[in-house]
């Protein structure tokens, strides 16, 4: 049941629990709504709508109740002068935290994808993307790499008793399977979890107008970009004044700097005084 005038767009998270029966709705479907980030016109913190979930549908059980039982508020309608309650004041999911939360909701990405950081470094890597492929194996069977987010795996038995697997992920461009048979599986198997990002050597060809891809091999996506030479830093510095900043800044990176790291630091200088660009190689420093 919704109040009288909920034709109206609604205004805060406490106006929809007072014109929605949210007891009614259910909390799961509500849990569901605040991760696909339906409540974000009203509050654009999603875990913080995620958390205030039975306040919220305690807050509209009481305004129900008392319009149930017939109360006159002396300031309007009945249930309008409840005191709206207090939500908790957490921090907001990180983003790709926000992104995990939207899959669980609709079963896929909806305001971005785990892979969105990563494409500049991939495109270096020559890893393309689904939309690529697609159009690349128009012209024959090709070798290529993908990245991809696990969505899901299944394992199967061959009638020789060997193992194989279909496994699911996404990339920014869309949804596609890959085949994995026994070796590769047994060598991949730890990095095929919901939710790893990967980069996979896969053999692509069509069959009936239907794309087949035959993976060979699998990396860890972190793995990858770790042990790739391309992975660097390049700051371009036009003022003598940003140069205290940019130190201080790389100063900090290193100090909470985690687990080795192979990128290079290069410093492009760019002003009237000099000759032209001058690059600088940071080195060992950094």
């Amino acid at each position: 049941k919704e109040k009288e005038g909920a034709s109206r767009e609604f205004v805060t998270l406490f106006d929809f629990a007072r014109r929605v029966d949210l007891k009614r709705v259910g909390k799961r479907p509500l849990e569901m709504l605040a991760r696909a980030g339906a409540f974000d016109q009203l509050d654009l913190n999603r875990r913080r709508v995620f958390d205030s979930i039975d306040v919220l549908v305690r807050y509209s059980v009481a305004i129900y109740e008392q319009q149930a039982s017939s109360q006159v508020s002396l300031f309007g309608e009945a249930g309008d002068d409840l005191p709206e309650p207090k939500l908790p004041c957490v921090n907001d999911w990180p983003p790709s935290e926000r992104l995990a939360e939207e899959f669980k909701a609709v079963g896929f990405y909806l305001s971005g994808h785990p892979l969105d950081d990563y494409m500049g470094t991939l495109r270096r890597q020559k890893v393309i993307t689904l939309d690529e492929l697609s159009e690349k194996v128009q012209q024959g069977p090709c070798l290529v790499k993908l990245a991809g987010v696990v969505a899901s795996r299944q394992e199967r038995k061959s009638a020789r008793g060997n193992r194989f697997a279909f496994v699911q992920l996404s990339d920014v461009s869309g949804a596609y399977e890959l085949t994995i048979f026994s070796e590769t599986l047994e060598e991949a198997r730890e990095h095929l979890e919901t939710g790893k990002k990967i980069i996979s050597t896969v053999e692509a060809t069509m069959e009936a107008g239907q794309l087949k891809l035959l993976c060979r091999s699998v990396a860890p996506i972190d793995t990858s970009f770790a042990s790739s030479t391309l992975l660097g830093l390049r700051v371009f510095i036009e003022s003598e004044a940003a140069v205290k900043s940019v130190a201080s800044v790389l100063s900090r990176s290193k100090e909470q700097e985690i687990g080795p790291s192979n990128g290079i630091i290069e410093f492009c200088l760019s002003n009237r005084l000099l000759p032209g660009e001058v690059t600088i190689n940071a080195g060992d420093n950094f």
